[in-house]
């Protein structure tokens, strides 16, 4: 029953636009969590049972307001699903993880860590270091990589198609990620077999998202970049962050350069509105720096 519901919930959500992979294996698995304690309904205690479950309080905080969202639904035709109180993990606190940005060495240690899976020329090495590659050089949703098909590798850049709030876009492509593009299909010829995926894993299939995330997160504790289970370190959609803050370091750091700039961006990286790509921009040295100049030039009467 409860498995239905859930089913209908995200059917609908789709039809808004939203993706939900993440969120479908979660609801799914609540489901079942539910189906051991005989529950039919949602149930406050049993919902913060399941999320307490959780490595860490922030991803214990996210489970339980994936429930939420879900018991509010069904609760406007069904009294007997109880939704859960806010707040009993986070305290308050925004949901939003702040972003770790890898450096330019910790980019290329993680990369040197991808190439080093298995044989240098073998499938593992070339296909993850591609992909952790292409995320932090086009600010790519990983689940915009994984989608990728041949075909939608084109001589003016890579065509993404009705991802998030079904939207098709044209992402441009530096020269430098072009060739490695270039590079790794020379390879997959090999060992690529029928499926049409850009990224296909070693049974011939598309790459599944958990496989790149469990993948991302043991090569960035080997390497140092983060601790065990729960505790704090980069996220591979921090990519995208890191992404977001190197392209708005390199615009003109004046008022007009960017705004163009950030509403470029905006579209570049697929959102829906200009808003959503400010949540991407965290303060590095460098930007600290020229605020700081800029805002010294204002005062002294130079202007923005």
């Amino acid at each position: 029953m409860l498995m239905e519901d859930i089913s209908s919930y995200l059917a609908l959500r789709r039809a808004a636009g939203y993706q939900l992979g993440p969120t479908e294996r979660l609801l799914r698995n609540f489901a079942r969590f539910c189906s051991t304690s005989g529950e039919t309904t949602i149930q406050t205690t049993v919902a913060i049972s399941w999320a307490s479950q959780a490595p860490s309080t922030a991803q214990r905080a996210r489970r339980l307001t994936m429930v939420r969202l879900l018991a509010r639904h069904l609760h406007a035709e069904n009294l007997d699903h109880e939704i859960p109180p806010e707040n009993v993990f986070s305290k308050g606190q925004p949901l939003r993880r702040e972003p770790v940005l890898l450096s330019p060495a910790g980019l290329e240690n993680l990369l040197s860590a991808a190439a080093g899976l298995g044989a240098p020329e073998g499938h593992r090495a070339q296909t993850f270091y591609t992909l952790f590659a292409l995320l932090a050089t086009t600010g790519l949703r990983v689940s915009e990589a994984l989608g990728l098909c041949l075909q939608d590798l084109t001589q003016d850049g890579l065509v993404i198609r009705e991802t998030k709030f079904n939207k098709t876009r044209l992402v441009p492509l530096h020269l430098t990620a072009q060739a490695g593009l270039d590079r790794y299909l020379a390879r997959r010829k090999t060992w690529g077999g029928l499926d049409d995926h850009l990224f296909v894993s070693r049974k011939g299939a598309a790459l599944p998202y958990q496989t790149v995330v469990a993948t991302f997160l043991r090569l960035a504790r080997g390497i140092g970049l983060r601790g065990g289970p729960g505790q704090g370190g980069p996220r591979i959609h921090d990519l995208r962050h890191g992404f977001a803050v190197r392209s708005l370091e390199q615009c003109p750091l004046n008022a007009l350069g960017v705004t163009r700039h950030m509403v470029a961006l905006s579209t570049y990286l697929g959102h829906g509105h200009v808003a959503a790509t400010y949540w991407y921009l965290h303060a590095t040295p460098r930007l600290l720096e020229a605020i700081a100049t800029v805002t010294e030039e204002f005062m002294k009467g130079g202007g923005l």
